[in-house]
């Protein structure tokens, strides 16, 4: 006798583990696939960020170029500009500079040869180079006796027996005056 193989419908009541197992694998097939969405996000998310770095650093050297292309008109134009601002200024100033600047040279004895002078706010600095000490004597005595000249004083003289020259630098101050008070 055979026997025939029996279907049972009715379940068998689960048991802690059976349920416990049955909730990780859901759980972690959920967890598995959250996280491969975050990973897929980060990963195309990665290929915009570069296409703009990308196009950032395009638009940098582009923009570099127009730069340096414009480098050298800037420099220009602010040459320009400095200049402007210096003629301005002398415009207002300028002509009592030329006047005293053209006084001390014609002050000027022979002999006496001018490195450097430089008139600057309430006082006047002179380089130069001097071949006799009567020569030196006069041209300080001219400028002390100068209506301009408040006070004089020789910073420093150097004898140079292998030339036969004597280099001096002398200052001068300034009496107050309104155009030299404007240079401030």
């Amino acid at each position: 006798m055979r026997q025939t193989p029996s279907i049972n419908l009715v379940r068998k009541p689960e048991n802690f583990l059976d349920r416990f197992i049955n909730w990780a694998l859901n759980a972690g097939r959920l967890i598995i696939i959250v996280t491969e969405l975050i990973a897929l996000t980060a990963f195309l998310y990665r290929f915009s960020l570069d296409r703009e770095l990308i196009d950032l650093n395009s638009k940098i050297r582009s923009e570099q170029a127009i730069v340096n292309l414009l480098k050298e008109n800037e420099g220009v134009y602010r040459n320009l500009q400095n200049r402007l601002s210096l003629s301005r200024t002398f415009g207002k100033q300028g002509k009592d500079l030329v006047d005293l600047t053209n006084d001390l040279i014609d002050f000027a004895p022979q002999g006496l040869a001018f490195n450097n002078i430089n008139v600057a706010q309430e006082r006047v600095r002179i380089n130069a180079d001097v071949n006799s000490v009567s020569a030196l004597s006069n041209f300080v005595e001219s400028i002390r006796n100068y209506e301009r000249i408040e006070g004089i004083s020789i910073d420093k003289i150097e004898n140079r027996p292998s030339s036969a020259v004597i280099t001096v630098s002398i200052t001068a101050t300034l009496k107050p005056d309104k155009t030299y008070a404007d240079l401030k």
